[in-house]
């Protein structure tokens, strides 16, 4: 009679389970109209925050230009690109001029130690000193319960 009684509720636990994971009513968030007419999801449309301004500001003027002037991260990593200018001085003569800068390689893929490389150079020429670092400011925080 136990077994039975062990049966038939698993049975009826097995079951339920079933009907409740295979619903075929399912649909994704973005294709939900009583979601939607709740909350109407605006991530795509949103602007960057201040944050991510500041991070691609600091790549651009400051990462790029000082990991690009290390000979070792040349080398490694980028290739010489020669760009021909003509410069018009008050309208005589145009002189053709080439120049050669280094740019990232195409068609390689990133590891973690090309970043490892050029987080180095980086450090060389801005070395940071333990008197501004953030380390101090947390260090100087008051620890809560003393």
């Amino acid at each position: 009679m136990k077994q039975l009684i062990i049966i038939s509720n698993t049975i009826i636990l097995a079951f339920m389970l079933n009907s409740c994971a295979s619903s075929k009513t399912e649909v994704a968030p973005s294709q939900n109209s009583a979601l939607n007419s709740i909350s109407k999801s605006t991530a795509a449309t949103k602007k960057e925050g201040a944050m991510q301004k500041s991070l691609d500001s600091w790549l651009k003027n400051d990462w790029e230009p000082t990991v690009s002037k290390d000979k070792e991260i040349q080398n490694k990593y980028m290739e010489k690109e020669k760009v021909s200018t003509t410069k018009d001085a008050n309208n005589r003569q145009p002189s053709q001029k080439e120049e050669t800068h280094y740019v990232e390689k195409k068609d390689k893929p990133f590891t973690l130690q090309e970043y490892v490389d050029k987080a180095a150079a980086y450090n060389k020429i801005h070395p940071s000193d333990y008197n501004n670092s953030n380390v101090k400011k947390i260090e100087s925080l008051p620890v809560i319960g003393k």
